[in-house]
């Protein structure tokens, strides 16, 4: 069988090691869900091990026409779950009727678009195990009054528990890439609702770290208070101390200041 040509414009690095996709697989619980949805499988390596899972129904996706090609001559019998196409302009309701995850060893440079699309259908995506560049796993998982805390942390955290599972060597892939990856997992937290405006408190999040090095009361300077709502308790602290209870807790006070 032949081989697919890695390409550097997917960002395509495919996993050769068969233990660590075992593994990764492997991390994936099964709890509330049955579909799994593999992004950028490549060759196949964590496919393979999906494939043999009973308890799941596995489809993968890849924007890649030859990996395709090479996948439904690999694997003949699941051609139907074997789909072509970009999963960031997918409609994933059509895909899945209820609840699923979502796996794989996903092109860094559309990583944190993919993060971004499954906070966005948060209401279906249950779980999620996935290899990333090591530093934006890192970021992914980060704790309050870090360097690596930022909008992803914040964002990811509110609505799922992060497991920063291993870290995983260059020398695995196929081309190797740069820097070193990293295998987290994203469970939704049983309670994922906020309790506050959704969008507004993605904005204040983005505009807080937008300006980390500043005090709050600079950084959201963009909302507009009215006069006897100018300060709060947290405007004298920069955004990378703030958990996200107290992002949400500064963006109802944003909302009701703004009436």
């Amino acid at each position: 069988m032949t081989f697919v040509k890695a390409k550097k414009h997917l960002g395509q690095h495919f996993l050769k090691d068969e233990n660590i996709a075992h593994k990764i697989v492997n991390s994936l619980s099964g709890e509330g869900y049955t579909n799994v949805l593999e992004i950028g499988p490549g060759m196949g390596v964590l496919t393979q091990f999906l494939f043999q899972e009973k308890k799941f129904e596995t489809s993968i996706i890849d924007i890649d026409r030859e990996s395709i090609d090479f996948l439904k001559k690999k694997f003949p019998s699941f051609e139907k779950k074997i789909l072509e196409g970009d999963f960031l302009q997918l409609d994933l309701k059509m895909l899945f009727s209820d609840s699923f995850a979502v796996i794989g060893n996903f092109p860094y440079n559309i990583s944190s678009q993919i993060l971004f699309k499954v906070l966005e259908n948060r209401n279906q995506v249950v779980e999620t195990v996935g290899m990333f560049q090591k530093e934006v796993a890192e970021r992914i998982a980060a704790k309050t009054r870090t360097k690596a805390y930022g909008i992803l942390s914040v964002l990811v955290q509110a609505f799922f528990d992060v497991d920063y599972l291993f870290t995983v060597n260059e020398n695995v892939f196929n081309p190797p890439p740069k820097v070193k990856s990293a295998v987290i997992r994203l469970r939704r937290k049983a309670n994922f609702q906020l309790g506050c405006d959704e969008k507004l408190f993605f904005d204040v999040v983005k505009t807080g770290f937008n300006q980390r090095r500043k005090m709050l009361r600079n950084g959201l300077s963009k909302f507009t208070f009215s006069e006897e709502n100018k300060t709060h308790k947290y405007f004298t602290q920069r955004a990378e101390e703030l958990s996200v209870a107290e992002f949400s807790e500064i963006t109802n006070w944003i909302s009701a200041s703004k009436k």
